[in-house]
């Protein structure tokens, strides 16, 4: 049911393949398995999707195919789980991030005004970039790793509902 839905929402594999910013993978972007869903790729591809949402670089789509291609995930799924960190989202996520850093560096919250500018950039990531950067990665670890066991064990919970189905559905034919 869910792989239908899905199958529905994806995009087309060529319009893909074409897309400006994932030409410069080349022909791996033809290997078969990157467009094939099924749980394991549905998993990695969960996994991928998640960990890349939580880098705080421009272009995590084309580390997400990068690192889709290298898992043998499923690349649209991929694709589309690095937006859940979108410029609405982003500022919130990060945020977040922030704060999961310092509580596990144990360091002081500093109070910091944002703007817009490279010097704010380069003066503020002495004092936030290292708990910044330490919760994106923790965040980005423990969610794919969330992502991918309830990926993986749902998916076996509904093959196994559904088998579980059908011999009772068999069983109540054969006693009529």
């Amino acid at each position: 049911m869910f792989s239908s839905w899905l199958q529905r929402l994806k995009p087309d594999t060529e319009k893909l393949r074409a897309h400006k910013s994932l030409r410069i993978l080349g022909p791996a972007l033809h290997d078969a398995n990157l467009w094939h869903f099924n749980r394991r790729s549905a998993r990695n591809a969960v996994a991928v999707g998640l960990f890349c949402a939580f880098l705080p670089i421009p272009f995590q789509m084309v580390v997400a195919a990068f690192l889709a291609i290298s898992f043998h995930a499923y690349l649209p799924l991929s694709i589309a789980l690095v937006w859940l960190t979108n410029p609405l989202t982003m500022p919130v996520i990060f945020y977040l991030c922030y704060r999961f850093g310092n509580f596990l560096l144990n360091l002081p919250v500093q109070e910091f005004a944002f703007e817009i500018s490279w010097h704010w950039l380069i003066e503020s990531i002495e004092s936030v970039g290292i708990p910044f950067l330490t919760g994106c990665l923790v965040s980005g670890i423990i969610s794919a790793t969330l992502g991918a066991f309830l990926v993986h064990h749902g998916w076996r919970y509904m093959v196994a509902k559904r088998w579980r189905r059908r011999c009772k559905a068999r069983q109540q034919s054969a006693q009529r």
